[in-house]
């Protein structure tokens, strides 16, 4: 380890793990939701995930494989079997690409978009629900790095926490 380095585990205190902790805590619940919420509407969670990828990249409504993946943080050829099985589910198309055949596009169909739409619609007002408590748990982790800082939001949020 490095002189900055030891600097920094030096200055964590018990608050700085109670926050990250809660931090975690409140991640995990919101992707327990969009885990159930997926799987509601037949979907794995990946196969959400691949759906608004696609219809979220930025400047245009459809991706290659390459990006896809990289998006998904997963390897290429997963990539493309994810994108076999939402096309087969009806709920992709793949075009190719007119500069280049061995390229194909991939865009949402119809029905993909609805689901989609649903689902990021019950996103949407879950992260208003608990915007918050990690907007106050944030904070509370930059605070912590001004020295001897105390926090009220901190005890808030820790009692947040036991209510959920």
């Amino acid at each position: 380890m490095n002189q900055h380095s030891d600097r920094l585990f030096e200055a964590l205190e018990k608050e700085d793990y109670e926050t990250l902790a809660s931090f975690r805590y409140a991640l995990r619940r919101f992707l327990k939701f969009s885990e159930q919420a997926a799987e509601s509407k037949g979907l794995t969670p990946r196969q959400h995930q691949a759906l608004l990828a696609i219809k979220g990249y930025p400047g245009r409504d459809y991706v290659t494989n390459g990006e896809l993946a990289e998006r998904l943080q997963i390897h290429h050829q997963s990539a493309v079997g994810l994108v076999n099985r939402l096309q087969r589910m009806g709920l992709v198309e793949r075009t190719a690409a007119e500069d280049d055949r061995r390229k194909s596009y991939i865009r949402l169909t119809r029905q993909g978009a609805d689901i989609l739409e649903q689902l990021t619609a019950a996103h949407k007002r879950e992260l208003l629900a608990i915007a918050s408590h990690l907007e106050q748990l944030l904070r509370h982790l930059q605070k912590s790095q001004e020295p001897h800082s105390s926090d009220e939001n901190f005890l808030k949020c820790a009692r947040e926490d036991r209510q959920l």
